[in-house]
């Protein structure tokens, strides 16, 4: 009888066939480690706006709070003779202008997040850099407006708000009596704290953390340089906050407290959707690292069921061989015992 060699086994765990498969698998798992890093706003734009629904929603409800607050009229304090000599700086323009404030705060790290997704094509750092922004910048507008309101603090030039041709009045507390425009003493009365300066770090500091991820400016390599690209925001912002004081619009503890304000809110903000710049995954988004983990564990269990049936068959085939194997020893392992019986027999009976 033939008996089938062994070896045969291991033959049939390494057989040629299983190579186009593993090979098919590795193609298909790099073809999605490709197109992980192609997350369009067509093909994921809406799903993720739709995940963050209510967060554009609370964003429209500040909107509309910021709007009432400024509405809301301030809090007149009082203003007596001898604080005047604080208060009569002249009355100057912006030099930098209201309108600009969300022009290089808002609008310029928004084009910078739009030529990022173009190099990228990562619509999660795109929806979170945006969403980021504006909840950094609005927070920022709706705190600093309620204090400004609440705390009614004089401005540098409140003198000639109150008193436009000189001539200062008192009532017999010793309070101001303001005969100048009505809508110009009530934007005297906005002085703590300083909203040009809160926006302006609000807006470039979340946009200096930004960068500081992107360029990886902490990754202990040493190149100094990079930290030039993330303190120039930094820069404007506070050369913003030093013409408020030059204008005369604002104490300097009135740009301290807006910075410090606009500074925090804006890590706060940033830290929400991204790692801190000095992680190694400070590049991305939260979301996008997790899209990654998820769609490697997918690709993963593809090609272990891929390779599934493929082994089952691998064993079958080993079951095969070896069951024609054992019944052919014992074939014979019966025989001989057979042929000593009768031996048995015959000696007995002569």
């Amino acid at each position: 009888m033939r008996v089938e060699n062994p070896a045969n086994a291991s033959h049939c765990l390494s057989s040629p066939d299983l190579l186009p498969l593993i090979e098919q698998g590795n193609k298909e798992y790099k073809m999605d480690e490709v197109q992980l890093g192609s997350h369009t706003i067509r093909s994921h734009g809406f799903a993720i706006a739709r995940t963050h629904m209510h967060d554009w929603l609370i964003l429209l409800l500040l909107v509309v709070i910021w709007v009432v607050i400024l509405i809301i009229h301030p809090f007149y304090r009082f203003v007596g003779k001898d604080m005047m000599d604080d208060l009569r700086y002249p009355l100057k323009s912006n030099t930098v202008p209201v309108w600009a404030v969300p022009m290089y705060a808002v609008l310029l790290p928004m084009l910078i997040f739009i030529f990022v997704y173009i190099r990228r094509r990562d619509v999660y750092d795109l929806h979170h850099a945006v969403l980021g922004l504006l909840f950094s910048v609005l927070v920022t507008a709706v705190i600093t407006d309620s204090i400004k309101n609440a705390v009614g603090r004089p401005r540098p030039d409140f003198f000639w708000r109150c008193f436009p041709d000189g001539k200062d009045v008192y009532d017999k507390w010793g309070n101001v009596i303001c005969h100048g425009d009505k809508s110009v003493i009530r934007e005297g009365h906005k002085s703590f704290p300083s909203g040009h300066t809160s926006w302006s770090f609000a807006g470039l500091c979340f946009l200096s953390l930004y960068l500081s991820g992107k360029i990886k400016a902490f990754d202990r390599r040493g190149h100094v340089a990079k930290l030039c690209i993330v303190f120039l925001p930094l820069l404007v912002a506070s050369l913003v906050g030093v013409s408020r004081v030059d204008d005369y619009w604002h104490h300097w503890q009135d740009v301290f407290a807006g910075g410090l304000l606009g500074l925090v809110v804006a890590t706060f903000c940033y830290l929400q959707f991204y790692p801190p710049p000095y992680d190694a995954n400070g590049s991305g988004t939260y979301a996008y690292f997790r899209v990654i983990e998820e769609s490697t564990a997918n690709t993963t269990n593809t090609i272990n069921a891929a390779n599934l049936p493929n082994a089952m068959t691998g064993e079958i085939q080993i079951a095969n061989q070896q069951e024609p194997t054992d019944n052919g020893f014992m074939g014979m392992h019966l025989a001989r015992n057979s042929n000593s019986v009768l031996e048995d027999v015959e000696s007995g009976k002569s």
